[in-house]
């Protein structure tokens, strides 16, 4: 570098363009930073070469064509020159400038006889560290530009304290800490690899530029460049989870009516996501529905796990609680291994997470109806139900099992109990809410207005106060208000501090202005400004009209603020309540669809277990697992949620394979021999429900799909015309 910067810098005047060329080449630069990193070397080599003082400008200038350098500095026009480093005649000064004056300053040459060949040598080092500046600055601000973006290097280096070392394009480095590498990815010298710019950190020797594979940013980067309809903006990710090298959750909505986003992530036979999953060292991905409806999205995001029911607590005081709750047998599925599907869920959704087994739930509800007073008048009948379940959570605790109908039974009265006490909550805290703003209403705006650290309090007694959160005297008042105790109670309160609040808070005096008064004042504001259009008031009544609008004036912000806060309670209640009722008809419709499932459903498959079947041995053990335990159930499950039996972990191709053809030539026998009234019954429903389910594996869209038949003959299944994808 040394030796190319000299040789170019002692080029003849003919060809200093063409070495100016060179170094722009071999530099990668734009022409203005190389140019200005010279001039700036330039004006640098002047100032060691006489000793110049650093107070002095001085300017470089470079004529690219013939090579000349010009370097201007700022002296004082004098008329005898003393100092020629300082100092400069009048006539000088007068050929740059027409205006110049004896005492004036002025930029006029002061180039040094054969200053070219002097600089180049001595300023050589000044022009390498200025261009390796330079460079930086563009390094820099190329790559910050790249933030968040996914970009390609070739590995230089691994292991060791710095991690993985990427050679990157405009000959920059930028390295991939431990913490943001995929666990088990092994890297080797000379291998390309892909990973999304994390941050770009200023040092003394150049930008840091610090890369991630493991950053939930690198995921959203490769669905973006994997799936066109998210690029496009026509399926948006609503949230992604992740922990490198295991598994990730991606929350993602559809944009556009009729596209499914869920499939257009996953791809045809799953190919969009199996590049992504590739990439990413096998790292498991749940792509799963976003919906607005919390308990939906809470819902579909705790799968694979088939959720009982999922119960929201959002207390004012603490964070928002889900609670779900499970069938014993999807427990530990919805937890997941070391809690990961449930620490997972958690993140995605934003809501802390609290699973339950359906025996657990119904346990807790139990002792809220016998705790609660309250909550049991309210439900007089649950408390005489009460008595049955526990005798069947005593039978489930003595080891003997418990029937389908008893199951049921407990999960109706969990679930009722549950929401029941979440409508006390609700109630409870909007009575307390409109209790607070009522307290408020009768304390001064202007307390409010007020902070502690304005008032006599002891230094001691605010600090424990502002720590409590208490920032205003309007603050400290209302607590004191609701719960004296909730302040006299804090750490460090003594009687000394008790009697210090008292005494200041005592002695405070703020106006409060009744309704009534406020529209006396308002009327008495308005008489007084058309007195003061006829005639100007006198100082004394200024000071009097002034009084009264001020006081007017907060009095109607008080009553605005309190109108206000009160249709803001009246609309959250409101709220809350319709998404209450919308959650019970969802609710309803989704269990009025779940019995039209099953009623279609042979009676025998339920009577038929899994191992009555020819399932390969590791597709029974999947859904055993699963708590698969017999064929209807299985068939009710594919039909409301095939994704629920398809996304079981190991649940690939060959076992979706085995399981339709198993199910495709299984024959139920017919029920009992009815009498002739109820023959013509079952006929009547069999012309509106004449229809039979086969699973077929579908190799164009690679998945099961159930097909409807309308049977021309009983018992024969051969003769038989399949239509109508369900």
């Amino acid at each position: 570098m040394g030796d190319f910067l000299g040789q170019t810098m002692v080029k003849t005047k003919t060809n200093f363009k063409k070495a100016f060329e060179a170094l722009l080449e071999d530099k990668n630069l734009p022409e203005e930073v190389i140019l200005e990193a010279i001039e700036s070397a330039m004006a640098s080599a002047y100032r060691r070469a006489v000793n110049a003082s650093s107070a002095q400008e001085v300017i470089g200038k470079i004529d690219l064509e013939t090579g000349d350098v010009l370097i201007l500095a700022d002296k004082e026009i004098v008329e005898e020159v003393q100092d020629e480093r300082t100092e400069t005649t009048l006539e000088e000064a007068l050929k740059v400038d027409k205006e110049a004056e004896l005492g004036g300053m002025a930029m006029v040459d002061a180039t040094p006889a054969n200053f070219g060949r002097v600089a180049a040598q001595t300023a050589r080092q000044v022009i390498q560290q200025r261009i390796r500046e330079a460079e930086r600055a563009v390094q820099a601000e190329h790559f910050e530009k790249q933030v968040g973006e996914i970009i390609s290097g070739i590995v230089q280096a691994s292991g060791g304290r710095r991690g993985v070392t990427v050679g990157l394009e405009m000959n920059a480095e930028g390295s991939i800490p431990h913490n943001q590498k995929i666990p088990g990815e092994r890297f080797r010298v000379h291998d390309r690899i892909r990973c999304v710019v994390l941050e770009v950190k200023d040092s003394p020797r150049g930008p840091q530029i610090i890369l991630s594979r493991g950053h939930g940013s690198f995921l959203r980067r490769l669905l973006e460049n994997e799936v066109p309809e998210i690029y496009h903006g026509v399926v948006e990710i609503r949230g992604i989870a992740r922990e490198p090298g295991r598994r990730a959750k991606v929350a993602v909505s559809a944009e556009q009516e009729g596209i499914d986003p869920v499939g257009a992530c996953v791809g045809i036979r799953g190919v969009r996501i199996q590049n992504i999953v590739r990439e990413l060292h096998n790292e498991k991905i749940d792509i799963i529905e976003w919906n607005p409806d919390q308990v939906a999205y809470i819902t579909k995001a705790i799968s694979p796990a088939r959720v009982s029911g999922v119960y929201l607590s959002e207390p004012t005081d603490s964070a928002r609680t889900a609670t779900v709750v499970v069938t014993e047998d999807q427990l530990s599925l919805a937890i997941g291994r070391n809690g990961q599907n449930a620490r997972l869920a958690a993140k995605l959704t934003g809501w802390r997470i609290d699973i339950k087994s359906l025996v657990e739930a119904t346990i807790d509800s139990v002792k809220k109806l016998n705790t609660d007073k309250e909550l049991a008048k309210l439900m007089p009948k649950a408390v005489e139900e009460a008595l049955e379940i526990e005798a069947m959570l005593a039978k489930k605790d003595e080891g003997r099992a418990l029937t389908p109908e008893e199951y049921q039974q407990m999960g109706t009265f969990m679930d009722r109990v549950e929401r029941r006490t979440i409508e006390v909550q609700e109630e409870a805290e909007r009575v307390e809410q409109e209790r607070i703003y009522e307290v408020r209403e009768k304390i001064s705006p202007v307390a409010f207005d007020m902070e502690l650290g304005d008032t006599d309090l002891k230094e001691h007694v605010f600090n424990i106060l502002f720590e409590a959160e208490y920032e205003s005297v309007g603050d400290l008042m209302v607590a004191l208000e609701l719960d004296a105790d909730q302040v006299f109670d804090l750490p460090g309160i003594g009687p000394k501090a008790i009697e210090n609040i008292t005494e200041v808070l005592g002695g405070m005096d703020f106006p409060v202005v009744e309704k009534d008064e406020v529209v006396e004042v308002e009327a008495e504001v308005e008489a007084v400004v058309e007195v003061k259009t006829e005639t100007e008031a006198e100082p004394e009544e200024k000071v009097e009209i002034e009084k009264v609008d001020e006081e007017a004036k907060k009095a109607a912000e008080a009553k605005a603020k309190a109108k206000a806060k009160k249709d803001e309670a009246e609309r959250v209640a409101k709220e809350k309540a319709e998404k209450i009722k919308q959650e019970k008809a969802k609710q309803l419709a989704e269990e009025k669809r779940i019995s039209e499932i099953r009623a279609n459903v042979a009676p025998a498959a339920f009577d038929m277990t899994l191992e009555d079947t020819d399932l390969e041995e590791r597709v029974l053990s999947m859904l055993k697992g699963a708590g698969y335990t017999n064929i209807g159930e299985l068939m009710v499950s594919l039909q409301t949620d095939p994704g629920r039996v398809f996304d079981l972990p190991g649940f690939g191709m060959k076992s979706i394979e085995n399981m339709t053809e198993v199910l495709s030539v299984l024959e139920f026998p017919e029920e009992e021999e009815l009498t002739e009234e109820e023959r013509l019954e079952a006929e009547e429903k069999k012309k509106a429900k004449s229809r039979s389910v086969k699973y077929v594996f579908d190799p164009e869209l690679g998945e099961v799909v159930a097909e409807k038949q309308y049977k021309r003959e009983e018992d024969d299944w051969d003769d038989v015309d399949w239509k109508d994808l369900l």
